[in-house]
């Protein structure tokens, strides 16, 4: 359904062009001008200083608290004149009576739309009807029903109104709400705002007759039991309406409970402070959540705690692109601790809890399953308007759809008993509708890969894109470049698509990351002119760079001779067998001769300076052994040449005493000749 996105200038007059411009479409949030918006931010400061001071000076009275609900509908009966019927609902069990009484009469103001300019206000007169609602059900239909009064208080007045370029909006205020209200803040001091717009019209002209609720709101409300509650409206103009939860508005103070004349105020309205989580969208805790049909205006959702909670439903009427009135019916659902003894009920196989299944894969045939309680006898109508022969008794039937389409299929239990149950659910048959994507790009770590969506989709309305990359990211868009910073690792991608219709599906892939780690070898120690082989691995194609001394520059274990003393680097790029690029490199010191040196001092204290004590060679071709003896010639530390390391300054799984301990080596020179060093060394603690 469309929307308004644009707002209007200081000077622009309003038409029935451009009524959304105004803010009908987002409630009665508008402001026209500079001196409006100043008066809005002192109404709302006034309200939450009044709020504070009503808490703090009146605290432990009983508020008049009673308003439950209502709503304003009109009718245009010609000669600019307008017939309104506002419906008051009010708790006549816990509600105080006397301000249950007040209520009669009712005032009201109505202001020109865009200016505030205030036109008229009256009274309603007295009530035309008023009753107690029936609550629908009886005891053999309720276990433990509880106790429950709601009175409905209908008033119907005429007023003349002039031609107006801007339109009207008629506005009722009352204080106060039930102050026990669950999901906003000081509920007894809390009221309400009721409204209703009138489109912009010449003489003579009708230019609306709103839309009207069918059926009176629910009165009993099992908590852990799902509702299917209709709140569609009828419209005679034959305008589009569409449903939505919305706002619920304060109005009226404890020093002026029931405003006349200017005491009313024109919009903006300020919403009622939701407690958190709850917000209009979500203000019943419940799972699956309340939610109503943008088309059908079905409210499906399973409430799952007691308490008294505000909910607003809001009624737009379309009418060339443009919303030209919303119709609101400001409400209390009250949960209670009770127990239907019959409940139609069906799962949903579907993202959208009031869709019992959407079927996206070329399967035209739906089986039901039912999972309604207290039943004898079941009616199933699958909603197909093509044929009258689209029903069933059976518990869970079966029913094959003849085409695409969104179908409306209605599982009454025990149909024509004293107890029945009803429940409506959506059938989505709209194939094919496939997810799927392509990558492209390099599986290298720290390379960019590229996911693409290719998902089929016969109604292209795709809506949402979810990715899981694997490695804990993930991304809400159609198409993806992404990047695995990993050494070596498995990553299962998923991408979860949906569509407007209601279709979902999922496409997985596993990305793997293989190991790739060039290595140019260690820094190393060399004696000058003494030929040594380099060290590197890693990959399957190597070039070493500069290739001065290097033997064989692609090779990665090349000989190298080097007939200079000093610091040398070479890098070693390489190229892996998935095509992986990388590099590494060395550092080298050369040295004038070989020699055999340890340092005479340690200290392993554990911070990690001097922790180990070991030789330092350069220009032998390996050690032979280098073992470490105390002062009564104990071997208390051994290395070979196959051994790596050197000593902690442990013995025999303890720490060796602070002092003087004895050194000797054997180490291989570059003649194969074995030679001997000696030493001392102390050991700090």
């Amino acid at each position: 359904m469309p929307s308004c996105k644009k707002s209007m200038k200081k000077t622009e007059s309003i038409s029935s062009k451009n009524l959304c411009a105004v803010g009908i479409p987002e409630g009665d949030a508008r402001i026209h001008s500079l001196g409006q918006l100043n008066r809005t931010m002192k109404q709302k400061i006034i309200y939450f200083v009044v709020l504070f001071l009503a808490q703090m000076l009146f605290q432990g009275r009983v508020w008049a608290s009673h308003i439950f609900g209502g709503d304003i509908v009109y009718e245009c009966v010609g000669n600019n004149k307008f017939r309104f019927t506002f419906t008051l609902f009010q708790d006549c069990l816990t509600g105080q009576q006397d301000a249950i009484a007040q209520d009669v009469p009712s005032h009201y103001a109505i202001y020109e739309i865009g200016t505030n300019t205030l036109v008229t206000y009256g009274s309603t007169g007295m009530y035309i009807e008023q009753n107690i609602v029936p609550t629908g059900f009886s005891n053999d239909c309720i276990n433990n029903i509880p106790n429950t009064c709601m009175q409905r208080t209908v008033f119907q007045f005429e007023v003349s109104l002039p031609p107006n370029n801007n339109g009207y909006v008629f506005v009722y205020q009352r204080c106060c709400r039930n102050q026990f209200i669950n999901n906003i803040f000081s509920p007894g001091v809390t009221g309400a705002t009721f409204t209703s717009y009138i489109p912009p019209f010449t003489s003579g002209q009708c230019p609306n007759n709103s839309a009207k609720f069918k059926n009176n709101p629910p009165q009993i409300i099992c908590v852990n039991d799902p509702l299917s509650f209709d709140f569609s409206a009828t419209d005679i103009d034959g305008d589009s309406l569409s449903y939505e939860l919305c706002n619920a508005f304060i109005g009226g103070t404890q020093w002026d409970p029931i405003p006349t004349a200017s005491g009313i105020m024109p919009p903006p309205h300020t919403p009622v402070a939701y407690i958190s989580p709850y917000d209009s969208a979500y203000p019943i805790p419940s799972n699956p959540a309340f939610t109503i049909d943008p088309i059908t205006g079905m409210l499906t959702g399973k409430p799952t705690q007691i308490g008294r909670y505000v909910f607003t439903v809001c009624v737009r009427e379309w009418r060339n692109g443009n919303v030209i009135n919303t119709l609101r019916r400001d409400l209390q659902f009250v949960i209670t601790d009770c127990s239907k003894a019959v409940i139609a009920d069906m799962p949903s196989f579907s993202h959208e809890p009031d869709v019992y299944i959407a079927r996206c894969d070329s399967i035209f045939t739906v089986h039901f399953q039912n999972t309604s309680q207290g039943g004898f006898a079941y009616f199933w109508d699958f909603g197909d308007p093509n044929t009258l022969a689209d029903t069933s008794r059976g518990f869970a039937p079966s029913y094959t759809y003849p085409d695409t389409g969104t179908y409306y299929v209605k599982l009454i239990v025990n149909p024509g008993s004293t107890c029945s149950d009803s429940i409506v659910k959506k059938v989505k048959i709209y194939p094919k509708f496939k997810a799927e994507f392509d990558i492209e790009g390099k599986f290298c770590k720290g390379e960019e890969i590229k996911f693409i969506d290719k998902t089929q989709s016969t109604f292209p309305e795709i809506y949402g894109w979810q990715w899981d990359m694997g490695d804990g990211s993930s991304y809400n868009q159609q198409d993806v470049n992404h990047v695995f910073d990993a050494r070596y690792e498995n990553f299962d991608v998923s991408l979860i698509v949906k569509n407007t219709k209601g279709c979902i599906d999922t496409a997985s892939a596993r990305i793997r990351i293989p190991r790739f780690e060039p290595f140019a070898g260690n820094d190393t120690l060399v004696v000058k002119d003494v030929t040594f082989n380099m060290n590197g691995s890693g990959g399957l194609h190597y070039q070493w760079s500069p290739t001065d001394y290097i033997e064989e520059p692609n090779n990665p274990k090349s000989a190298i001779t080097i007939p200079e003393v000093g610091y040398y680097r070479y890098r070693l790029d390489m190229t892996s067998a998935e095509g992986c690029v990388g590099y590494d490199s060395v550092r080298i010191r050369v040295v004038p001769h070989p020699y055999f040196v340890v340092p005479n001092a340690f200290s392993p204290n554990g911070d990690g300076r001097n922790d180990v004590i070991r030789p330092i060679v350069a220009g032998y071709a390996n050690i032979v052994f280098f073992r470490i003896y105390n002062r009564w010639g104990q071997l208390v530390f051994d290395m070979n040449s196959d051994s790596a390391g050197g000593w902690d300054g442990t013995f025999n799984g303890k720490m060796a005493d602070p002092g003087v301990y004895f050194w000797h080596g054997k180490a291989r020179n570059p003649e194969g000749e074995v030679e001997d060093f000696y030493g001392e060394i102390t050991l700090i603690r």
